[in-house]
């Protein structure tokens, strides 16, 4: 039963973040980007499914955004890193860090040749994206499911 509802919780993560990531296309995808699905990226600290959720997340969303398989498999597995070390960071500022340093360095490797930009101008860009979705966004959503007790539907 608990490996059920582990894998029911990495699916609802995964369909939130594609989701959200689709439907604001827009701003999801390029090299000037703001994923505001990016928030989630805190969740490890509070759930475990969350690591795996992101990545399938990612995956799909990075799928339907049409950047190819720079996109599809180096922005997911960039995903997938972060959220395994943020799982292990103590407080949320912590937890914020490893989201918005591997996407500022790994996604902008590649969109800055698919997009021909200077890679530094690219990573400031992804680098600001996801500083405004992870900490601006990401570390509220943390205290605000510490504060509101949403925290004991997550079973670490």
């Amino acid at each position: 039963m608990h490996r059920i509802r582990y894998i029911a919780r990495a699916a609802v993560i995964a369909s939130i973040y594609a989701l959200v990531t689709y439907l604001l296309k827009p701003i999801s995808y390029g090299p000037i980007q703001v994923r505001l699905s990016e928030a989630m990226t805190i969740l490890p600290m509070l759930e475990s499914s969350a690591i795996p959720g992101l990545f399938v997340g990612c995956l799909l969303a990075n799928i339907l955004g049409g950047l190819g398989p720079w996109d599809i498999y180096g922005g997911s597995l960039i995903t997938l890193v972060a959220a395994y070390l943020t799982g292990k960071m103590k407080n949320p500022l912590l937890g914020a860090v490893p989201p918005v340093v591997l996407n500022a360095i790994g996604v902008s490797y590649y969109l800055s040749f698919l997009y021909d930009m200077p890679y530094w101008l690219t990573t400031l860009y992804i680098g600001l994206g996801e500083l405004i979705a992870v900490a601006g966004l990401g570390i509220p959503l943390y205290f605000f499911i510490k504060r509101t007790g949403l925290e004991n539907f997550f079973e670490k």
